[in-house]
């Protein structure tokens, strides 16, 4: 694999910390996409007591040559006490921002819909006041399983466009742009007070036009918050890195996402959908919404 610049180097963690994190994740028999997806943040983010946790997994009914979850496995029934541990390991580690995310569950009639709705109500059980976000796939446009899974009201919905229209067929072979990009928009039409946020990778020889294209069709679609990260080879049975992005065009991608109307932008080398998700808490403060009460 190519080496990494040194702008990619991350500083070795607090093991100690880690270790507490890993423990209630094992105890508590959860999955986070931290540790699945070889995140090369996971140090950071478990030393600060934070993970993003993946349900119905650990294995992907879909095969995207970039991603490091297992597609091999045959996925498993859902575990019907996996929204209760979450819950408790949500309670535990004190958090005030969550973010659930799943694996691809084609195989499902709802997609994974009601195991999303579980979690919610799970964690909002237990723990009232911590916001929710939830990293959801394209749920094969099923917009009755999306419409279930905004019933139950999470505080962000994300759903990731992962790259630009011309690398699809190589990068996300099962997916499909515009149906990502319906997602979102069908989110802002059913629930306008949830706010929504995708991201998208780079590395694979886009251009800044492309990119900048991208933000536009976010925007487009009223998208909130958008990330922006360097793609790093998992394994040599992935695909490559094609080039590695400048910090300086990261910084340009942050200033042209502000300058049209995004809420957040959150684009460095390391930046990662879940990366510091917690400040979505201080946008909320500042860009607050409300469901409107209901009229007969």
């Amino acid at each position: 694999m190519t080496v990494k610049p040194d702008w990619l180097r991350v500083k070795a963690p607090q093991f100690e910390r880690v270790g507490k994190v890993k423990e209630t994740l094992r105890e508590l028999k959860l999955n986070t996409v931290c540790e699945e997806a070889s995140c090369p943040n996971i140090g950071e983010c478990f030393q600060k007591g934070t993970a993003t946790f993946l349900i119905m997994g650990p294995a992907c009914t879909r095969a995207c040559p970039y991603c490091d979850i297992d597609f091999e496995k045959k996925p498993q029934a859902l575990d019907p006490l996996e929204p209760l541990h979450l819950a408790e390991a949500v309670e535990k580690m004190g958090l005030n921002h969550v973010v659930i995310t799943s694996v691809n569950r084609d195989d499902l009639p709802d997609e994974g819909a009601s195991q999303f709705v579980r979690c919610i109500e799970a964690v909002r059980k237990v723990s009232p006041q911590t916001t929710i976000e939830l990293l959801i796939p394209d749920l094969c446009g099923n917009w009755d399983a999306l419409a279930t899974i905004l019933d139950a009201e999470p505080d962000v919905l994300n759903h990731n466009i992962e790259t630009i229209p011309r690398l699809y067929r190589r990068v996300r072979p099962q997916g499909d742009y515009a149906r990502s990009l319906q997602l979102l928009q069908k989110t802002r039409e059913l629930a306008p007070w949830i706010y929504t946020k995708s991201g998208l990778m780079v590395g694979w020889e886009e251009t800044e036009a492309e990119v900048k294209a991208v933000m536009d069709d976010l925007r487009n679609v009223d998208c909130d918050i958008v990330t922006i990260g360097q793609y790093l080879q998992p394994t040599q049975k992935h695909l490559g890195v094609k080039q590695f992005v400048t910090p300086e065009t990261f910084a340009r991608w942050q200033q042209y996402g502000e300058s049209i109307g995004f809420l957040q932008v959150v684009s460095s080398p390391l930046t990662r959908s879940s990366y510091h998700a917690e400040q979505v808490q201080a946008l909320m403060k500042s860009h607050p919404r409300s469901k409107p009460a209901f009229k007969s």
